[in-house]
């Protein structure tokens, strides 16, 4: 079986080394660096399956090092913070960070977290590599920007469409509306543009999703809209 690869990038030395001797004993293959000088090269130049990130770090922070490799690194960056501060947690995930985990860490709580951010890896993977997503009864065909639920077309603009595709094949990750603004629309989401909330809630109504609260395109309210995968099943 081929071994992650994961990259802790953490200036405490007692906590990043019993990261490390934790994670081998899980079977990761795992690299270590103290401060952030290297990291951001590492990181695009190594390519590991997860990255261990500290919020805090000598010479660059992590939060700057997630924003430069987020375009150029494939893999999973998972957060540790010793902040409480939901301003902190916010802003790692609108740069780009896949989770986080606030200090005190707890190895067995942080391996879970991992292991489910590698699962969404190998499922984000097959859904960038085909022109089609599916979802229990939905199902979305990128070419023809056509989308069916329960064998039954569904009628979306272009623009809803993408949205929607954009939002399924990066599922159970929380995306930001500047992230969605500036993907669709190419600019920067100013704070009082509706249009992502608006086309959220036209494809909640089309898709059966229009409880309140919403399961299928969840708001996670101060961060974004998340495409929830178990709410197809």
């Amino acid at each position: 079986m081929t071994q992650n690869t994961m990259l802790i990038v953490e200036d405490d030395l007692k906590l990043q080394q019993m990261l490390k001797a934790y994670f081998l004993t899980q079977g990761f293959d795992v690299e270590t660096l103290d401060d952030g000088s290297q990291a951001t090269e590492t990181i695009i130049e190594k390519q590991p399956d997860i990255v261990l990130l500290d919020l805090m770090l000598p010479v660059s922070d992590g939060l700057t090092i997630c924003r430069q490799t987020r375009a150029y690194y494939k893999g999973k960056i998972l957060i540790l913070t010793a902040s409480d501060d939901d301003f902190d947690h916010v802003a790692g995930l609108e740069t780009g960070a896949d989770d986080f985990v606030t200090k005190p860490i707890k190895p067995r709580v942080l391996l879970a977290r991992i292991r489910t951010l590698l699962r969404r890896q190998i499922i984000d993977t097959e859904n960038k590599n085909s022109d089609e997503v599916r979802f229990g009864q939905l199902l979305l065909k990128n070419t023809y920007k056509r989308c069916e639920l329960a064998g039954a077309v569904l009628s979306l603009t272009d623009s809803e469409f993408d949205l929607l595709w954009l939002l399924a094949s990066h599922s159970d990750t929380v995306l930001s509306r500047d992230t969605l603004t500036k993907a669709l629309r190419g600019i920067e989401y100013d704070g009082f543009d509706r249009t992502i909330d608006n086309k959220v809630v036209r494809l909640r109504k089309l898709l059966g999703d229009d409880n309140v609260p919403a399961e299928k395109i969840q708001t996670i309210r101060g961060k974004g809209y998340l495409f929830a995968s178990d709410a197809w099943k």
